[in-house]
């Protein structure tokens, strides 16, 4: 059994994911599997991929599924997979040619069941971290408090074990493709800390179609999602007055989108959520007018 699954969600990224490939082709340490969940592709993927499976230079799993968006794709892909430690490399990422070495050495060092996996660094293809490194003083750390305590930014790219991330699935929602993957990794830093690699083990880019660079699409697209994601992070254990505060507000707004009217009743912190009530209006009003063509 391999140590390490690779799954890239896919849609429609024939033309860009021949550099992942490749890059998973190149690596010095070949003890994982690419496991492929095409989300309904309409382009060439499929036949690309089996091509590349013919070529047989790594493992290849393909999995082709009704468009469900990101977050289907990954409870796909977390069914699936069996080995022990899993990483999401979206269409548009490549990795560094030392990427899986990095991952293998860190865990068989300091691996064990007290941590849900690890934490690794995102750079530009040009090589420059996206945001901040990972502090250098500790050892471990949840992603919550690595962003709200250590005050680190930008995208990390993260490791799991495959046994935990097989719980809390994602929910499916009619006519909606988006709910906020944090929601899992959140739940799992109730329970664990990571690891902390500060090396490089994804180079990424954000192309024009990512979901990245249309939020406020999403979010007028997909507000039961939204309003989930939001509801579920009130509920973390760890998480401050403020924090539950922002949340509260987006949940306001995203309800408000869904029209439901029964938003205060359905909230876990009725208090927090009251008083963000007109902040969340707000908000309701400024995302709908940046999206006035969304829906039409």
């Amino acid at each position: 059994m391999k140590l390490l699954t690779i799954f890239t969600p896919t849609y429609n990224r024939a033309f860009c994911l021949e550099k992942l490939y490749h890059s998973l082709v190149n690596q010095t340490n070949q003890n994982f599997i690419w496991l492929l969940v095409d989300d309904g592709s309409t382009d060439e993927t499929e036949k690309l991929v089996e091509q590349w499976i013919s070529e047989a230079l790594i493992s290849i799993t393909y999995i082709y599924q009704d468009n469900q968006g990101m977050h289907g794709a990954h409870n796909t892909a977390y069914k699936i997979m069996q080995t022990e430690l899993n990483v999401c490399i979206d269409s548009d990422d490549y990795m560094p040619e030392d990427a899986v070495e990095q991952i293998e050495t860190c865990w068989k060092e300091h691996g064990d069941d007290n941590v849900s996996g690890l934490i690794g660094l995102d750079s530009y293809t040009d090589g420059e971290i996206i945001g901040t490194l990972l502090p250098q003083g500790i050892k471990k750390s949840t992603l919550f408090d690595l962003y709200n305590k250590h005050g680190v930014k930008g995208d990390k790219k993260l490791v799991y074990r495959t046994e935990l991330t097989k719980e809390f699935p994602y929910p499916l929602f009619e006519n909606e493709k988006y709910v906020g993957l944090a929601y899992k990794y959140y739940k799992l830093d109730e329970k664990y800390e990571m690891l902390l690699l500060n090396q490089v083990l994804c180079r990424v880019e954000y192309l024009e179609d990512g979901s990245s660079r249309n939020m406020l699409k999403q979010y007028r697209r997909n507000p039961k999602g939204f309003a989930f994601y939001r509801k579920e992070l009130m509920t973390l254990q760890f998480a401050s007055v403020s924090f539950k505060f922002r949340q509260a507000i987006h949940y306001v707004s995203s309800s408000l989108m869904n029209k439901n009217t029964n938003f205060l009743k359905e909230s876990p912190n009725k208090g927090i959520t009251t008083f963000a009530i007109p902040f969340g209006f707000l908000l309701f009003l400024y995302v709908t007018s940046r999206t006035r063509d969304v829906l039409s």
